[in-house]
């Protein structure tokens, strides 16, 4: 069977899980009627110390439609230059919103409260365009899963603050944040007006995302969600996998963390200019094929041929992304399949 780090949104339900989910309490959803997710919804958001919370389908629409609440049409979001909002989601800010995005550039997506600080224009008259939140991203996917520092994220509403800016986290891996660096969930939620959380990444749930806000945005977002046509019923057999998820699936990231730090220590010894392991704080290796003379394209079907399949992301940007269905003998062998592969 073929080794898949492609992403982390490649595992599949445990059969606990699936217990879990064929075992679930449902109710129609659209008329506020399944226990299951209601009650997913009201953990998640105590969890992180917000009023309400709404199922998605994605995270992309969780994303979304907590944007479209704080930024109206012709209004300004600004973001890191290769977040997840801006890169990989198509630009429905743009279609659905009409919401205009500037970004700033940052080393693996660190973030620097400065650096959003110093573009943001907000109350820029009727003839600029007006700035009127921030969004960051917590780990920071196409960083290569960077931790944002909670220095950094406090420094950020302080200045957002003064500037009268929303704030919102694309929390898409914020478990894995959690984890690596001990930055309670709560901690993390009181400095964002909004908050997306995936289930269906690290914690191997087969869908779903929460968006996380005040009980009158959250009543907003919902019918947002109804009318981009996601409004479902007998949800609760999703919600379930996603009770199930965080009653296990949390602490265990601390292996997907310590396998991909072998990964890299590994490949860092074939070659250290593909990556330095001490960047990779989380799940996400990234690795730089700027001095090799193959494209990521042409490095991802190699270990694909030799049953390791990876993610090319750019002309010169591999990834590979470790999850609860990659163990260590699998660990080891992938190592032994990029040993071969990278010298060859």
């Amino acid at each position: 069977m073929a080794i898949d780090l492609r992403s982390d949104t490649v595992t599949r339900p445990s059969p606990a899980m699936r217990e879990a989910i064929a075992s679930a309490p449902v109710g129609d959803d659209v008329y506020g009627d399944d226990p299951t997710v209601n009650s997913l919804e009201e953990r998640v958001a105590a969890m992180f110390g917000k009023e309400a919370g709404v199922f998605t389908p994605t995270g992309s629409l969780a994303n979304q439609l907590a944007i479209r609440i704080l930024v109206a049409p012709g209004e300004e979001l600004i973001a890191e230059t290769n977040s997840h909002i801006v890169r990989a989601e198509l630009g429905a800010a743009a279609v659905f919103s009409g919401i205009t995005t500037r970004t700033w550039p940052a080393a693996q997506g660190l973030l620097k409260a400065s650096d959003p600080l110093e573009i943001a224009r907000p109350d820029s008259g009727p003839y600029l365009v007006s700035t009127t939140a921030i969004a960051v991203e917590n780990t920071h996917n196409f960083g290569g899963g960077t931790v944002q520092p909670i220095s950094e994220i406090a420094a950020l509403r302080i200045g957002a603050d003064a500037q009268g800016l929303a704030l919102h986290l694309d929390g898409a891996r914020i478990w894995n944040a959690h984890i690596a660096s001990g930055v309670s969930f709560l901690e993390y939620g009181k400095y964002f007006d909004t908050i997306s959380v995936c289930l269906s990444k690290g914690l191997g749930a087969p869908v779903g995302s929460i968006m996380l806000s005040t009980k009158e945005r959250v009543s907003k977002a919902r019918i947002w969600r109804k009318r981009y046509g996601a409004g479902m019923r007998q949800i609760g057999v999703l919600a379930a996998a996603g009770h199930f998820a965080l009653d296990n699936n949390i602490q265990r990231l601390a292996d997907d963390h310590r396998r991909a730090k072998e990964l890299a220590v590994a490949i860092a010894a074939i070659d250290p200019s593909l990556i330095d392991p001490a960047g990779v704080q989380t799940n996400i290796v990234g690795l730089d094929l700027a001095h090799l003379p193959i494209t990521a394209a042409e490095l991802a079907t190699r270990t694909r041929e030799k049953g390791l399949w990876i993610s090319a992301l750019g002309p010169k940007y591999a990834r590979l992304v470790t999850h609860m269905d990659f163990d260590d003998a699998q660990c080891a062998e992938a190592i032994e399949i990029l040993k071969k592969t990278l010298v060859a």
